[in-house]
């Protein structure tokens, strides 16, 4: 983002008073805050808008939005991301990010969580198709779980979200823990199990391949 943002054709450098920077990139909360503070010198205004959702969503023009940023730049752009999904103004810079970052790790936990249940039943013995029925329609059914359970079984070569971009955010989300002295034990074991994922040549798959890595790797 800041390679992007700086320099002489960088967007800082096109941004006069009054312009709004909405950045729908999910980066750094600390990094986005500060190339805020250098667009307010500018006049103008940054928003963090990262979304949440994958293909399904942007088809649909339902992501969801979350806004960091000033109010009144808020609700100037607010009609432009109507158009892509709802947007919902959390606070201030930085915040919309940190928002994100925890949706995503409840993303990565449950879909490594269902992994390692589906992994348990199925080398039990029991049917795939019926264990992922099951599973789904369950109380452990999750919107997100119903989506992404037909990608775990059936690998796309079409990613819609994927391992390398998760695991940028999990590392994200693990930077932002430290500097907030908290404990995120879940997070701690997606990254685990992202890293395996990648090495195993995942990078560029959808993160639906965690039910494969696990298949992958010897029990300790």
């Amino acid at each position: 983002m800041e390679s992007a943002a700086s320099g002489p054709d960088g967007i800082l450098a096109g941004l006069a008073a009054g312009k709004v920077w909405v950045d729908v990139s999910t980066v750094s909360p600390r990094v986005s805050r500060e190339l805020a503070e250098r667009a307010s010198e500018r006049g103008a205004a940054l928003l963090d808008a990262p979304v949440s959702g994958s293909v399904p969503q942007v088809q649909s023009g339902t992501l969801t939005i979350m806004i960091g940023g000033d109010d009144d730049a808020y609700r100037r752009v607010e009609p432009v991301l109507r158009e892509l999904g709802t947007p919902t103004h959390v606070g201030e810079n930085g915040q919309g990010l940190a928002l994100k970052l925890a949706i995503n790790i409840s993303l990565a936990v449950q879909l490594l969580a269902y992994s390692e249940g589906l992994l348990l039943a199925t080398r039990f013995g029991v049917d795939p198709s019926i264990a992922t029925r099951v599973m789904t329609e369950s109380p452990i059914g999750s919107p997100m779980l119903k989506a992404r359970a037909p990608l775990v079984l059936d690998l796309p070569e079409e990613a819609w979200f994927d391992v390398s971009l998760m695991h940028k955010d999990i590392t994200l989300a693990l930077a932002l823990a430290r500097e907030l002295d908290l404990l995120l034990p879940s997070a701690d074991a997606a990254d685990g199990a992202l890293s395996q994922a990648e090495r195993l040549g995942y990078e560029q798959r959808d993160i639906a391949a965690l039910y494969k890595t696990l298949g992958n790797v010897p029990a300790q």
